[in-house]
């Protein structure tokens, strides 16, 4: 594995979570150097090692601690120079050398950095070779020392393969919550267009119409044409109530501040009827009926209720060419059924459904219900909304 490979693989850590350069190289490589060093010095005294022999072990047990600030930049080669600088101090008097806390090290942060299988060949294949040469050159190791250096080193794999578990859950812990964050931002951006789209588009579509009328009657009819302008001066203020409205709801001011609470407040079923009021004239009549008598849903599926309605009506007025439409208010079960009908041009088959449609099924389907658009019986179209009652948790 080259090196730069395996500092990708330690860069896709997230930073948040990797320590800082000065604990994973300086603190292991000084911990190394104070407890091996020392260890030397004092076994070699304490055994009479010849000044050679024990300069030599001074000298490796110094090596391999300072070997570790080179981790970061040439991470093989550090580990193969721990390794064999270890395995060349098994031969080297004193016996019972100090105890080699760099090759842990370089073994942990082999296994960290993604290099287990790397690291396991290099370091069992050293040690293999140690214990044939030992006994080819007659070194009276006993058993047990070979077996609990063979546990140790097993030890340190373990650790590293436990650290780097750690590391992993840590990122994706880290992914999932950038990408739950996401996912809530795109949707609250897509309730934010639906419901500008709803207040939107009912407003504007009438000022047109009326306006439209105002142009055609300004020379002929100047009072008709006054009461367009006169009803486009009123929707224009309905209209940006309602964005105020909307918005401020958005915002939670309401919640925050009871204060700043939204001058328009959410509509409810109780104004279908103003709605089917201005959606009537030029050609159109809009009707309502209404089953559900004074029973009434929670007012969070009144308001997803009135905006499918809402919604319908504009794409009645802007598209069908209808004469008239109904609205139809009833319970089935637990359910609240909204249903528009009218006599119109309708939708062809096989026609691809419009941003209009699109957010009322999104906004049935977040109310925890369904929507269905299908033509009507002679001509026409005909959307129902099936809401739970209750509304969603």
């Amino acid at each position: 594995m080259s090196g730069a490979r395996w500092m990708e693989r330690t860069d896709a850590i997230p930073a948040r979570f990797r320590p800082p350069p000065l604990v994973t190289l300086v603190v292991p490589a000084a911990v190394a150097f104070l407890v091996q060093v020392p260890a030397a010095v004092a076994v070699s005294l304490w055994q009479r090692v010849p000044p050679g022999w024990a300069a030599l072990s001074i000298g490796l047990a110094a090596a391999t601690a300072l070997a570790l600030l080179a981790a970061r930049r040439a991470p093989q080669a550090t580990l193969v120079a721990v390794t064999l600088l270890t395995g060349l101090d098994l031969f080297v008097p004193p016996d019972a050398g100090p105890p080699f806390l760099a090759l842990a090290f370089a073994i942990v942060g082999a296994v960290v950095r993604g290099a287990r299988l790397w690291a396991l060949i290099t370091v069992g294949t050293a040690w293999v070779v140690a214990i044939v040469v030992g006994g080819i050159l007659g070194t009276a190791w006993h058993p047990f020392r070979i077996a609990v250096t063979t546990v140790l080193l097993a030890l340190c794999f373990g650790v590293g393969e436990g650290i780097r578990r750690r590391f992993e859950r840590a990122a994706l812990l880290r992914t999932q919550l950038r990408e739950r964050r996401q996912t809530a931002e795109q949707d609250e951006r897509t309730r934010i267009a639906r419901e500008l789209h709803d207040v939107l588009a009912h407003s504007l579509s009438q000022i047109s119409v009326q306006s439209g009328v105002g142009l055609h009657l300004f020379d002929r009819e100047p009072e008709s044409a006054r009461e367009a302008l006169a009803a486009i001066r009123g929707l224009s203020a309905t209209g940006l109530d309602e964005v105020r409205g909307v918005l401020a709801f958005l915002r939670g001011d309401e919640l925050r501040d009871p204060r700043t609470a939204p001058l328009t407040p959410q509509p409810q079923l109780a104004q279908l009827p103003a709605l089917a009021a201005q959606r009537s004239g030029l050609g159109l009549t809009v009707s309502l009926d209404d089953r559900l008598g004074d029973a009434l849903p929670p007012s969070a599926v009144q308001t997803a209720a009135y905006r499918i309605a809402q919604e319908s009506l504009t794409n009645v007025v802007r598209h069908s060419a209808a004469t008239t439409a109904r609205v139809t208010l009833s319970r089935d079960g637990g359910d609240l059924l909204v249903s528009v009908e009218d006599d119109g041009a309708g939708i062809g088959a096989g026609q691809a459904e419009g941003g209009g449609i699109r957010g009322m099924r999104e906004r049935a389907l977040l109310a925890g219900g369904s929507l269905e658009v299908a033509p009507a019986t002679r001509s026409g179209t005909v959307v129902t909304a099936r809401l739970p009652w209750t509304g969603t948790a």
